[in-house]
């Protein structure tokens, strides 16, 4: 694909959750995840990936119920991944080379270098998450492996929150001897969560991640790609349920002028100020408190707010 990005970006995203439960762990009965020393609420880097997945799968879909070209998943629900492998293969017109291999090292020989960057290049062509995150393409027929210029961090609270664990009834029975049943639910009354994404623009040439894909990635954390663009559903839309209510509540990005980046990401993100409240129930508690320091930025560097 052309037009792949120029610039390298970083960026603050806080998003809240609402009397639901952001990220179950399932080491601990799928109760909300938690930092156990500050009990602030955590939300993992694939749990916030999976949304924008799920995103751009639905935003691109057709109306023959498939994704447009180069808009597929390589990680979706019931996928074999090793199958993509093969489609690669098949496309390409290169071997499988599934012979068995007792070592990593083993199975890096089965699959020359030139090989393997062909079958990268196909692979990213095709599917917006491996041009966006990357891909372990090294299973099965063996397509190495490919780091994604857009890297994602955990999310954590401002504030500590509380889990709980509510009680919750069903009046029918699942056979004729219990009329009535009881069932628990976990959840979080409220959190707003903070958490880091950067982009890379010299893997994004690795990979083909063009500045439509930049839209369509900020598309789904906010609901607009651009300044220029209106509003519209974000990635915590076609998410809602009972037990999950999420929305997004601001992003700033910060783009650099050049590929390397013209400042240390973290000296950026400390511009953006959310100061803890104690017990918060709802963004407004914050967002009169939130400051992004504007002044005297480094050159090179430029700051906007998509929400």
């Amino acid at each position: 694909m052309s037009n792949t990005i120029k610039n390298r970006y970083d960026f603050v995203y806080l998003f809240d959750c609402t009397d639901s439960n952001p990220n179950g762990d399932p080491d601990a009965a799928n109760a909300p995840r938690l930092d156990p020393q500050t009990m602030q609420g955590l939300v993992s880097d694939v749990a916030i990936k999976r949304k924008i997945r799920n995103y751009v799968y639905l935003a691109k879909l057709g109306p023959d119920g498939k994704p447009s070209d180069g808009y597929d998943l390589h990680v979706k629900h019931d996928t074999v991944l090793n199958n993509n492998i093969r489609a690669a293969c098949d496309a390409t017109g290169l071997p499988k080379r599934e012979e068995d291999a007792k070592s990593d090292k083993e199975k890096s020989k089965n699959r020359p270098p030139n090989e393997i960057a062909k079958l990268q290049a196909w692979l990213c062509q095709k599917f917006y998450d491996i041009r966006a995150f990357g891909s372990v393409l090294s299973t099965g027929p063996n397509a190495g492996q490919l780091r994604g210029p857009v890297q994602i961090s955990f999310a954590r609270s401002i504030d500590p929150v509380l889990s709980m664990d509510v009680s919750i009834t069903r009046i029918c029975g699942t056979d004729e001897q219990k009329a009535t049943e009881m069932g628990r639910k976990a959840l979080i009354p409220y959190g707003l969560y903070r958490c880091h994404g950067f982009i890379s623009a010299h893997l994004a040439q690795q990979t083909g991640f063009t500045e439509e894909d930049l839209k369509l990635l900020f598309r789904a954390l906010c609901g607009r790609g651009d300044e220029n663009e209106s509003f519209q559903a974000s990635m915590m839309e076609p998410d809602v349920s009972a037990s999950r209510k999420l929305a997004p509540q601001k992003l700033v990005i910060f783009k650099h002028d050049s590929m390397l980046g013209n400042a240390p990401a973290h000296k950026l993100f400390e511009r953006v100020v959310v100061p803890k409240v104690g017990v918060a129930r709802s963004f407004e508690d914050y967002r009169a408190k939130i400051l992004i320091n504007r002044e005297k930025m480094p050159e090179g560097v430029e700051i906007k707010e998509l929400l």
